[in-house]
């Protein structure tokens, strides 16, 4: 996860799973698995030092042979992608269209929206809707408020398998014919 990500999903009103983004509630300290990670051996993979899991993180920071080992991996895995991830629009995150601020996910830019911009008339185009292969970039939406919160009160991927090849009349017909099979 990248920085911003992480303190969207870590603000302390409404503190998330940065996999999920279900609400986290308070935490207890898992003590039988400290004890386990005190207890237990293991070997530097760069000198083949033996030493407990809990000295690991330390010796691995001041440790030569491990962080040239962690980089011969590094090496190996970022080879030039097999495509050009700049001609994917990111549909994950999104910026305020008031304020800029970024990095929302679509519940979190209706909930910023709802607190931060619930009075402003200002006619804005809808980031989500833009993002979308059906949206258009262009179309400023009369009520933004009344947008979001009838047209994103929920994600597209947490309820459908969307198509974003498809436009939105076939992604229904898909749907309709889906829930007449499931019957």
């Amino acid at each position: 996860f990248c920085t911003p990500c992480l303190q969207e999903c870590l603000k302390p009103k409404k503190p998330v799973c940065g996999v999920c983004r279900s609400t986290l509630s308070a935490g207890t300290r898992a003590l039988d698995l400290e004890k386990q990670i005190e207890m237990t051996e293991t070997t530097c993979n760069g000198c083949n030092k033996k030493m407990y899991l809990s000295k690991m993180r330390n010796h691995a920071a001041s440790c030569s042979k491990y962080q040239n080992y962690i980089m011969e991996g590094v090496k190996a895995v970022t080879k030039e992608p097999l495509y050009n991830t700049r001609n994917f629009p990111n549909r994950f995150t999104f910026p305020c269209p008031y304020c800029n601020e970024k990095n929302f996910d679509q519940e979190g830019l209706v909930e910023h929206c709802k607190t931060l911009h619930s009075m402003d008339a200002k006619q804005v185009v809808c980031p989500i809707c833009a993002s979308m292969p059906w949206g258009d970039p262009n179309y400023r939406s009369a009520n933004f408020m009344e947008h979001l919160q009838r047209r994103h009160r929920f994600s597209y991927d947490t309820f459908v398998v969307c198509d974003y090849d498809a436009d939105e009349d076939d992604m229904m017909a898909q749907v309709l014919m889906r829930s007449l099979r499931d019957k």
